[in-house]
């Protein structure tokens, strides 16, 4: 057994399990998205001072004023983008520690993620390599625009708070593709856009509190 991704005590799979049992409890029913997050090692993608806590339903820093989500926040956003469908071509943006993407992985065809701050950008590529996720395609790039060279996505999911609703990012959305992503500045939404024949439809759903969206590399 790898106990390095299984892990051990306070991040062991008895560990995993609660968590999963948490996510049931506060409503994630997606078998799909609790199965891809019982498997990804969180504790892996956070400070080993902290691995003891990796399974807490807790936002952790991970440096450079930036955290790692809650895993609530994570299952919920992901189950949002899938709907009950299988995943295709998904762009992530703000790839943070890389945690989200790793889930991702498991329940999209394709994941692309983009992260604008250089030392965040290469430990997330190392650990993902090192899981040998080869679905999974990091870029070092500024993600306000999103990735219009790899467009079209069939969903679009955003760790960080944007100031409105992004008309560039709503472009690069398949037709019936799905974008989730934090909305507002001092109130923060989590908004769910949908692309369909006949144009974009939004919709706002709880409140979040996320990192705010910067432009330009870092």
């Amino acid at each position: 057994m790898n106990t390095r991704l299984n892990g051990i005590g306070m991040t062991s799979q008895r560990t995993r399990l609660r968590m999963i049992e948490r996510l049931r409890e506060q409503g994630i029913k997606d078998e799909a998205v609790l199965a891809a997050m019982f498997d990804a090692p969180r504790h892996l993608f956070i400070d080993e001072a902290l691995a003891s806590r990796a399974y807490d339903d807790v936002s952790l820093p991970i440096n450079f004023n930036q955290t790692i989500s809650q895993p609530y926040i994570v299952a919920r956003m992901i189950e949002i983008l899938r709907n009950g469908k299988p995943l295709g071509r998904v762009l992530e943006i703000g790839t943070g520690c890389g945690y989200q993407a790793a889930v991702l992985a498991q329940v999209a065809r394709e994941v692309y993620t983009v992260e604008r701050i250089q030392p965040l950008y290469e430990r997330a590529r190392r650990q993902l390599r090192d899981l040998k996720l080869r679905n999974v395609s990091v870029r070092y790039a500024d993600g306000s625009a999103g990735l219009p060279e790899a467009a079209p996505f069939d969903g679009i999911i955003m760790a960080a708070a944007a100031p409105m609703l992004s008309a560039a990012l709503r472009e690069q959305l398949a037709t019936g593709g799905r974008m989730v992503l934090p909305v507002g500045t001092q109130e923060q939404w989590l908004y769910v856009v949908e692309r369909d024949a006949n144009g974009f439809r939004e919709t706002k759903l709880e409140p979040v509190k996320f990192v705010p969206l910067l432009m330009g590399k870092a």
